[in-house]
């Protein structure tokens, strides 16, 4: 089927499916390393901070996890400066400037503190409050804001600083920490919707990155629509409308007192079981936020019947991962937006830029994943980085390119917003393909986030591809045989295997 139309049908569907969204086109960075610390992009801070780098992370200080264990006196003073620090109000500023219209904050379980289950977990306290500083900042901006489970409880992917403890034990696929996740939601939802300083929050992603092969996630299927009930049991109790749901709410339940109606109503049994343990155990864990930040009549006293939207719920697509995957589509109740993640630097076309323009300039994931229900779909982690020694002028074009094929989405995402700039980045190496701020001021990136430098940078590359497009080292090629989901669809890949150094780095992900 041709590609004009594809997008013919596209944008006959938009004013359907993004009628959900705040803004027309998302055009967004990532707030990474600030709430959520990847060490790889800021090892100079990191280092100072008491951190290490080696090259196996889960063998030193390399995770917020392996830090709060190796300084539990210290932790949270010290954390308490990054926070302060690394997104300010500045950033915030510019990133208005440049047309940046949404955010993508990543978080941690832990960011609710009641979670973590103390003395064999420990993370940094206190990030809350700047989170609602942050947040506060933005409803302020008027931008708009996902807040991203970047890190779930037990980790949901093996080896990675971004899931807050670089271990390969992962025990997220239990139904324990399932549990904690719903609670967690049920937390996050009520704030969204009462906390004044939560009010540019228009959506809550699940999960980020979840194990790609899905024979390693049982459950989580059922999970994804525990979450999507989870977010609309919370809706329905204040009184926000969701077509399509309607748990038949007796009238007796109390309007001025949240935290006693949330009680009532699960002693009504009106949600399934796994919901209403989420929804009791959230219950303290509200009173005591509540307490800690002059929230207590909000929760307690005040009238809650809300007058805000919907949240839209948001998953990794159906297609991140492989082997017969749970499709999120079939969780949805009410407005869902739909999350991938394409990084070119671990393997997606050969090392070269006709490769990478090709490959770009004839993406086919959005239309894949239409056909399989997940739309609207955005771009919620992309980049400049390369496998190759890119020119400053490839990376203008590579940029373009993106932001064009991403565009034909819902919208996109950059990772990250900014990177250290040290002798440990060899300077601005590492900014360059990786901060959306140093790409402004080098010029890689059009000063308008809504232009390019090139409307038509992929028009020669549109509808040719290579033999190049894809490639796959001898030792990975099972990925030729993974399963896929729909004939039509491609099938997400296991991952390639980094060097050590490289995982130092780089954000170690993996996408074809």
């Amino acid at each position: 089927m041709s590609g004009l139309f594809w997008f013919s049908l596209l944008a006959a569907l938009v004013p359907q499916v993004f009628a959900q969204l705040p803004v027309e086109k998302i055009y967004g960075v990532n707030l990474g390393s600030w709430l959520l610390l990847e060490p790889w992009m800021l090892p100079q801070g990191w280092t100072d901070m008491g951190g290490q780098i080696c090259a196996d992370c889960s063998q030193c200080i390399e995770s917020e996890f392996a830090f709060a264990m190796a300084y539990p006196d210290t932790v949270d003073q010290t954390f308490a400066k990054h926070w302060d620090s690394w997104f300010t109000q500045s950033d915030l500023q510019d990133l208005k400037n440049a047309g940046i219209n949404t955010l993508r904050i990543p978080l941690g379980y832990w960011i609710v503190e009641a979670l973590v289950e103390r003395p064999v977990e420990n993370y940094p306290r206190g990030g809350l409050e700047y989170l609602r500083r942050g947040l506060g900042w933005v409803r302020d901006s008027g931008m708009h804001v996902i807040l991203d489970h970047h890190a779930l409880p037990g980790v949901q992917t093996p080896g990675q600083e971004f899931t807050g403890q670089c271990t390969n034990d992962v025990q997220f696929y239990t139904p324990h920490n399932y549990h904690r996740a719903l609670v967690w939601t049920a937390v996050m939802t009520t704030l969204s919707h009462l906390d004044p300083q939560f009010s540019s929050v228009f959506a809550i992603e699940a999960v980020n990155e979840p194990i790609m092969d899905a024979s390693q996630t049982p459950g989580y299927g059922d999970f994804q629509k525990n979450f999507v009930k989870t977010v609309r049991a919370i809706e329905a109790l204040l009184g926000i409308q969701v077509t399509g749901y309607n748990p038949n709410l007796p009238v007796s339940l109390p309007t001025t007192n949240f935290t006693a109606t949330l009680q009532q109503a699960c002693s009504l049994s009106l949600f399934d079981a796994d919901v209403v343990d989420a929804l009791l155990d959230a219950i303290p864990i509200l009173s005591g936020i509540g307490l800690q930040y002059g929230l207590t009549d909000t929760l307690t006293s005040e009238p809650f019947n809300s007058g805000r939207s919907p949240l839209v719920t948001n998953f990794m697509d159906v297609n991140w991962q492989y082997d017969n995957p749970p499709n999120p589509a079939n969780a949805a109740i009410g407005p869902q937006g739909y999350d991938n993640h394409l990084y070119y630097s671990y393997g997606v076309a050969d090392a070269d830029p006709t490769a990478y323009m090709q490959s770009i300039c004839n993406l086919q994931r959005i239309q894949n994943d239409a056909v399989l229900g997940d739309s609207p779909l955005w771009f919620g982690e992309w980049g400049l980085s390369t496998q190759f020694d890119a020119s400053d002028s490839f990376l203008k074009q590579w940029g373009d390119a993106q932001k064009w094929a991403y565009g034909q989405s819902a919208g996109w995402i950059y990772w990250n917003f900014k990177t250290e700039i040290s002798n440990l980045t060899n300077g601005t190496e590492l900014a360059r393909q990786w901060s959306y701020l140093e790409a402004l001021n080098m010029d890689l990136l059009p000063q308008n986030a809504a232009s390019y430098y090139d409307d038509n940078v992929c028009q020669p590359y549109i509808n040719k591809t290579s033999s190049k497009i894809r490639s796959v080292p001898a030792e990975d090629a099972a990925v030729a045989s993974a399963p896929v989901v729909n004939p039509s669809t491609p099938s997400k890949a296991p991952p390639l295997k980094l060097s050590d150094h490289r995982r130092r780095l780089v954000k170690k992900h993996y996408s074809f």
